[in-house]
């Protein structure tokens, strides 16, 4: 298993059971990324459901098309989702996202990392 990837939206890295996904640095992101994104975790997935940490706080604008896509789509093998937000621009992006979205797995934001990774202690597979 690869254990990082990059593409031109995001970073991808195993750590501890976790996949961590973190956005670039005032990054926009339509439809056309969202499906690369999805596209590129669910390679790395190896069909394996695990838990995501994604620190949204470099994404710049996400459209509608592309929220919805993520919702729905992007959902795929996985266990639950940790946002990592900075207030207040990525945690009302996460906020809105989270609400009007309503993705069918566990997520929740937070300000920092332990709180997250608290999270999703819960959905990491015992080994």
């Amino acid at each position: 298993m690869r254990n990082y990837f990059e593409n031109d939206y995001t970073s991808y890295r195993f750590d501890d059971g976790i996949l961590h996904i973190v956005y670039h640095q005032d990054v926009i992101i339509d439809l056309k990324a969202a499906m690369q994104i999805v596209k590129d975790r669910l390679h790395l997935h190896e069909g394996r459901f695990l838990p995501i940490l994604c620190d949204i706080r470099g994404i710049k604008e996400i459209n509608k098309s592309a929220r919805a896509y993520v919702a729905i789509e992007g959902s795929t093998l996985i266990k639950a989702v940790a946002v990592i937000v900075e207030p207040p621009v990525s945690k009302m992006l996460s906020e809105f996202y989270i609400k009007t979205s309503k993705p069918p797995i566990p997520t929740e934001s937070f300000e920092n990392m332990e709180d997250a990774l608290a999270f999703l202690d819960q959905f990491k597979d015992s080994k």
